[in-house]
C-alpha cells in the first residue's frame, strides 16, 4: 500500500512539474506580447504627437489668412465678423407636418395609471 502512495506520489510531483513548466513558458509569451504592444503603443502616441505638431503647424491663423486671400477668387471666404451673425429668431424653421388627431384624450398620473376619455 505504502509504495502505491510512493509512486502516485511520484507522479503527481511530475504532473505538478509539467504544469509548472507549461505555465512558465505560457507567462514569458505573455510578458514579451505585453512589450510588444507597450512598444507599439509608444510608437503611436509618437506618432500622434507628430500629427498633431503637423496639425497645430498648417492651421496657424497667418497662414490660413494667406490661404484665404489666395483663393479668394474660388471660395469667396471673408473674414468672421461680428455683424455677420444673426439672432435664433431669425432663423426660419421648416413647418413640421401635422399629426392626426385620434380624438383620444390620455390622461396619465405620476401613479402609474392611465385612463382613456372620448
Amino acid at each position: 500500500m505504502r509504495s502505491l502512495l510512493y509512486v502516485l506520489s511520484a507522479l503527481g510531483v511530475i504532473a505538478l512539474a509539467f504544469w509548472a513548466y507549461q505555465e512558465n513558458y505560457r507567462t514569458q509569451d505573455s510578458i514579451k506580447h505585453v512589450r510588444q504592444l507597450s512598444r507599439e503603443i509608444a510608437a503611436a502616441n509618437s506618432s500622434l504627437r507628430m500629427l498633431r505638431a503637423e496639425w497645430a503647424y498648417l492651421n496657424r491663423p497667418d497662414r490660413l489668412r494667406d490661404l484665404v486671400d489666395l483663393n479668394f477668387d474660388r471660395l469667396g471666404l471673408l473674414p468672421l465678423m461680428p455683424d455677420g451673425f444673426g439672432r435664433v429668431d431669425q432663423v426660419i424653421y421648416p413647418s413640421l407636418p401635422l399629426l392626426p388627431v385620434s380624438g383620444r384624450i390620455v390622461e396619465v398620473s405620476s401613479d402609474g395609471d392611465a385612463e382613456g376619455t372620448l
